[in-house]
Order: C-alpha cells, then structure tokens, then sequence
C-alpha cells in the first residue's frame, strides 16, 4: 500500500485554499451604490429617437437611433447645429432611411415629436413617412407642407389614411420664419382624438377632422402591424423606397433635430417640457 505524503508545502496549500473558501462564503455582497439608469430604456415608451449628435466621419454613426443602437441603412445627409447639438441639414432629394422605427410598429397609441428649421420656398415638402404597404401611397404616417409663407402654410399629417389637413394656408404658423420649432402629433386610443402642438402649444384642429372613425365608430387601436422602413428628410422615393413617384413630391428642405417616435400618447405637460428642454 502507498503511503501517503505530507509535507509544509501541501499542507500551506490546503490552508491557504481553505481560507479562500471560507472568504467566499461568508463575505458579504457588495453594495452597487445608486447608479442612474437609462431614463429610455429598450421596451419603454420611447420606442425610436434620432438626436443627429454623431461627431464621426461615419454619417451612419451620426444618425443613429439611441433607443436600440439601430443605425440608418444609408444617410446622405450632412451634420449641421441643430436645436440641441447636432441637428442634420437636408436638400430636398435624399433622405435617410432606417431598416425600421423599431418596435413602434407595435404602439396602438402614439406620439411623434421633432424639431424642424426652414424658411419660406415653392416646394410641396413631405419631412418623413413611416413605409406600410396597407395604406396610401404605402405610408402610414407622413406630414406635407406646401403653399408656404413666412407665418402660414397648408399643413398635412396623415396617420393609417386619417388625414389632419389645414388647407388654403390656414395652419397660421411661422413655421417656416427660418427658426427652430416644435412639432408634436400625439393619437390616444382612448379617445380616438389626434392632437397636433407646435412649440409646445396645442393648435386647434379643423372642424372635426382629428376624430378618427372607422366604419361609422371611433378608430381606437392604431395597426403599423406592417410597416418597415423609416424615411426622415423626405418621402419613399428619397429613400429609393416603394411609393409614388410624382415630380410634385418634394423632401425636406430644412434643418430636422430631435426626431421621436413614442408608443404612448404624451400629455400636454409632456410635450410641454420636449419644448422648453429643446428635446
């Protein structure tokens, strides 16, 4: 039979290694102190927000969506000031396409925030379009301005075939004065009612259009079940996406900064306080 050898080596060894054990065992866990956490996390109500604040040479890096790292597919913009930070500078021709506004395909209320710098031109402008091929011109969520002077302009949102329109230059707004402003368009399920505000301030709707119905009853749930990509600074053919091709449809023309999309139907507080923080 072996014998089995002991030594001070072993022995400090098994000492050493039982010390260690006993230290794991009984330490206590530590404290993680109370770190901030991310104020818009992914699943959260902020379901896509571009700030344009990329300094890099990369013009995908400058236009990525924070929500959840979800990086423009092409973006032939350039980075100029924006409203807070960077903002991007667009020409009326290309726009920036994103692969999707993430899972706001999902929201059955929502919001749609930006902030949008231009002055007064001949162009039918569109500024973005979420792509959905289940509704007009395969969009389900765009915004027209023509017919513009320095304090009016004929102002259209359509949201799933819902149009809002302030015809005849009657949205009496200096939105195109060549200032930064705020543009917020918040549908509540709830009530089926689409609020439009501008620099914080809600604008009062024409006659009953921001009731949305459907077959006699009020609309409620919103369905993006379908939609795919995200086109900011223009409409589906900037972006070489499917959709009408006509001579009329311009892009964007302005400075863009801000651009949110939330799957909640903010509060008038709410789109109050995106103003006066300039977010």
């Amino acid at each position: 039979m072996k014998k089995i050898i002991s030594s001070p080596v072993v022995g400090a060894i098994a000492i050493v290694f039982s010390l260690l054990m006993a230290g794991c065992n009984k330490t206590d866990r530590p404290e993680l102190g109370d770190y901030a956490k991310d104020s818009n996390p992914p699943g959260g109500p902020l379901k896509f927000f571009a700030a344009f604040d990329g300094a890099s040479a990369n013009p995908l890096m400058n236009a990525v969506d924070s929500i959840r790292a979800n990086f423009p597919s092409d973006n032939p913009l350039v980075s100029v000031a924006g409203i807070n930070g960077k903002g991007i500078q667009c020409d009326g021709t290309k726009a920036i396409k994103y692969p999707s506004a993430n899972d706001f395909k999902g929201a059955t209320s929502c919001t749609i925030s930006m902030w949008v710098n231009n002055s007064v031109n001949p162009n039918t402008e569109l500024y973005f379009s979420l792509v959905d091929k289940d509704y007009w011109h395969q969009s389900s969520a765009f915004l027209l301005v023509e017919n513009a002077t320095a304090d009016s302009c004929t102002f259209k949102f359509a949201l799933m075939d819902h149009w809002v329109e302030f015809t005849n230059k009657s949205f009496r707004k200096p939105l195109l004065n060549g200032q930064w402003h705020h543009l917020a368009f918040v549908y509540d399920e709830t009530t089926s009612l689409l609020k439009i505000y501008f620099d914080g301030q809600m604008v009062p709707t024409p006659g009953t259009q921001a009731n949305f119905t459907a077959n006699g009853a009020p609309l409620g749930k919103l369905k993006f079940t379908n939609s795919s990509n995200l086109v900011l600074g223009g409409w589906n053919k900037h972006a070489g996406l499917d959709g009408p091709t006509d001579g009329w449809i311009s892009g964007f023309t302005g400075k863009m900064d801000q651009f949110r999309m939330y799957g909640k139907a903010l509060s008038a507080s709410d789109v109050l306080a995106l103003y006066n923080s300039k977010l």
